[in-house]
C-alpha cells in the first residue's frame, strides 16, 4: 500500500503543507490492529443509524388527534402506540452517541500520544486517522438530519408528558421499563442541543484534554489543526481534488474539515478564529464558500452556530463578514 499521507515540500508555507489523505482506502497496520477493531465496531452501527433517522417521520397526526380529543381513549392509544416505537428508536440513537464518545476517545489516545507529532501520527496511524474523520462525517451528517427534523422533540415532548400525567394517576406504563425516568431526563438534555451529536464530541474532547493532565493541550489541538489543513488543501488543490474515485468524498471532506475545526475552537483557549489559531479560517470558509450553496449551508451554519469563538473580539471583521 503506498502512502495514504504524502507531505511534500512546500515553497510557500503560507498556504500550508501540501498533501494529499486517502479517505477512501486506508487500511490498519499491526500496531493499529486493537484500537480500529474497536472503533469500527462502533462505526458499523452509524450507516444503519442515518438510515433510521433520515426514515424518521414522527407520530404528529396522531399526536395531533389525541390532543385536540382528550376523551377519545382510542386516539389516545393509538398516539401512544404511535410514539414507543419511535422512542425506542431516539434511545438507540442516544446511546449510539456514548459508544461514539468512547470510539472517539480511544482514537485522540492513539493520535495524539508521545513522541509522535500530529503529522507523524497521521502518517503512521493512517487508518485511525480515516476513522476519526468518518466519525465526524457521521457526526455532522446526524446533526444537519436531526436540525431539520422537529419530530423528534415533538415525539420526545408528548412521551414525557404522557408518562408524567399516568405517574399522576398511579399508573404505570410498560414503555417505561424501556425509557425510565433517568434514562428519559439523559435523552431530553441531548436532544435538546440544536447539534446532539457534535456536542457529545465537543465535551468527549474536552473532557479528554482535562484528564490527561500528563498531555500538553497542544498535542490535541495541533491533531485537529493538522487534520483542518489537510482537508482544506486537497479541496484548494485542483491535482488532488480529481484523485477522489467517489463522488461523495468532497462532501465528506467537507463535513470532516469544519468538524475538527468546532471541535478546536471548544477545546483551544483563544479557539479557531484568533489570528494566533493554527487553522487558517479564512482559507476553511473560502473553500466552503466555493461550493453549490445547498451542499454547504448546513456546514457554513455549524460554524456560524455551533463554534464558541466566532463573536470573541480576537475574531477579525473580515472572517465574521465571511460567515455573514
Amino acid at each position: 500500500m503506498g502512502n495514504l499521507l504524502k507531505v511534500l515540500a512546500c515553497s510557500d508555507l503560507e498556504h500550508g503543507p501540501i498533501v494529499f489523505l486517502d479517505f477512501e482506502h486506508a487500511q490498519p497496520t499491526e500496531a493499529e490492529t486493537a484500537v480500529w477493531n474497536q472503533v469500527s465496531a462502533v462505526l458499523e452501527e452509524a450507516h444503519g443509524i442515518l438510515a433510521e433517522l433520515q426514515s424518521y417521520n414522527g407520530a404528529g397526526q396522531e399526536i395531533r388527534e389525541a390532543i385536540q380529543n382528550p376523551g377519545d381513549l382510542q386516539l389516545q392509544e393509538k398516539a401512544w402506540n404511535a410514539v414507543c416505537p419511535l422512542v425506542a428508536k431516539l434511545k438507540r440513537f442516544y446511546e449510539f452517541s456514548l459508544r461514539l464518545e468512547n470510539a472517539l476517545r480511544s482514537l485522540l489516545e492513539a493520535l495524539t500520544s508521545p513522541p509522535y507529532a500530529p503529522m507523524q501520527h497521521l502518517e503512521r496511524e493512517q487508518a485511525l486517522a480515516k476513522q476519526f474523520a468518518e466519525i465526524l462525517h457521521f457526526t455532522l451528517s446526524f446533526d444537519e438530519l436531526k436540525m431539520t427534523n422537529p419530530a423528534i422533540q415533538n415525539d420526545f415532548s408528548y412521551y414525557r408528558r404522557t408518562i408524567s400525567r399516568n405517574r399522576l394517576n398511579n399508573q404505570q406504563l410498560e414503555a417505561e421499563n424501556e425509557v425510565n425516568n433517568e434514562m428519559a431526563n439523559r435523552m431530553s438534555l441531548f436532544y435538546a442541543e440544536a447539534t446532539p451529536m457534535l456536542k457529545t464530541l465537543s465535551n468527549a474532547t474536552t473532557k479528554f484534554v482535562s484528564e490527561n493532565k500528563t498531555l500538553p493541550i497542544e498535542d490535541t489541538t495541533d491533531c485537529l489543526s493538522t487534520m483542518a489543513c489537510v482537508c482544506r488543501v486537497m479541496l484548494e488543490t485542483p491535482e488532488y481534488r480529481c484523485r477522489f474515485t467517489n463522488t461523495d468524498t468532497m462532501l465528506f471532506c467537507m463535513r470532516v474539515m469544519v468538524g475538527v475545526i468546532i471541535l478546536y475552537d471548544h477545546v483551544h483557549p483563544v479557539g479557531a478564529f484568533a489570528k494566533t489559531s493554527k487553522i487558517d479560517m479564512k482559507g476553511c470558509i473560502k473553500v466552503l464558500k466555493e461550493q453549490p450553496s445547498n451542499s454547504v449551508e448546513g456546514l457554513l451554519n455549524a460554524l456560524r452556530y455551533t463554534t464558541r469563538h466566532l463573536n470573541d473580539d480576537s475574531t477579525s471583521k473580515q472572517i465574521r463578514a465571511l460567515l455573514q
